[in-house]
């Protein structure tokens, strides 16, 4: 088989990614004319069709969606290091995460707020999401995400300590109704439920004691997408929240706050920054992981 131009695999990326000709061809400073001509010269040369051709834009085949996972950590590393040369070896470059909102707002902007200071030409890039996004896929050079949901495939560096889920309440809510002592009798109350968007259920709420372990399928007015969403109906009253304990400590410290089930709070791997096994070369890259791992 005939070598591809490394041109034409770096327009078929663009032409993916944007999953249209308009905006790539804008993108490249190319006609689109000239664009649909290189796709169809590397699809001759594969012999296979890389993209699907409609009305509404393009979109990649199996085959072209494979190819697209494939080449895009590795031109991304040549950009990186080709920016890195051209600034005389300075690290430069841009760090894609994907992490929930409690991750970044606790973790990742402490941490990489100071180093942009350090490092003006390294540029960071946080997307707050709660779902298990592919990170190879959607462009991103790494993940955070609790410890025990990381795949086994990826590289994981512990940048947290262990975490603990903490239900809480606001001390008006339990004027007129009593403290549960158990879990189950948590299906008796007003209760602040979490979306899960990956797979689109309702979060069932975890408890563990004794090496024994319990979820409960809570019921409550109020259904969040995130943690920071639970806290404030929590602090409004609305009813019992299930939260990360360091993201309710002060309030709880302030008496805004009541604990309930300590006995019963589970306790969960910390945060880890997660990414691919293949090599990450880039010094950006380097300087974010160092920056962000947990001393031992």
């Amino acid at each position: 088989m005939p070598r591809p131009d490394f041109n034409n695999l770096q327009v078929f990326l663009v032409v993916a990614r944007e999953r249209s000709f308009t905006r790539a061809a804008a993108q490249l400073g190319v006609s689109q004319s000239a664009l649909s001509h290189t796709i169809r010269t590397l699809e001759a040369k594969l012999g296979i069709r890389l993209l699907t051709r409609t009305t509404r834009g393009v979109a990649p085949t199996e085959a072209g969606a494979h190819l697209l996972a494939t080449l895009t950590p590795h031109f991304e590393e040549i950009e990186a290091e080709m920016a890195a040369l051209g600034n005389h070896g300075a690290p430069a470059g841009t760090v894609r995460i994907t992490a929930t909102d409690h991750a970044a707002d606790t973790i990742l902007w402490p941490k990489l707020s100071s180093l942009m200071l350090e490092y003006p030409e390294i540029n960071i890039e946080i997307a707050i999401d709660n779902r298990m996004v592919d990170i190879v896929t959607n462009r991103f050079d790494a993940g955070v995400r609790l410890g025990d949901q990381v795949a086994k495939d990826m590289i994981a560096v512990r940048i947290g300590p262990d975490a603990k889920l903490a239900a809480i309440a606001h001390p008006d809510y339990f004027a007129q109704r009593a403290t549960p002592k158990t879990p189950q009798e948590l299906t008796l109350h007003n209760c602040i439920n979490l979306r899960l968007p990956t797979h689109g259920g309702l979060y069932a709420w975890e408890f563990m004691k004794d090496d024994r372990t319990l979820e409960v399928q809570v019921r409550g007015q109020f259904t969040a997408s995130t943690t920071r969403q639970m806290l404030n109906a929590a602090l409004a009253g609305v009813g019992i929240g299930f939260i990360p304990q360091a993201l309710a400590a002060p309030h709880v410290a302030a008496g805004e706050l009541v604990p309930v089930l300590e006995e019963w709070w589970p306790v969960f791997p910390g945060y880890h920054l997660y990414y691919p096994s293949r090599l990450q070369s880039a010094s950006a890259f380097s300087i974010v992981v160092d920056a962000l791992r947990l001393p031992a």
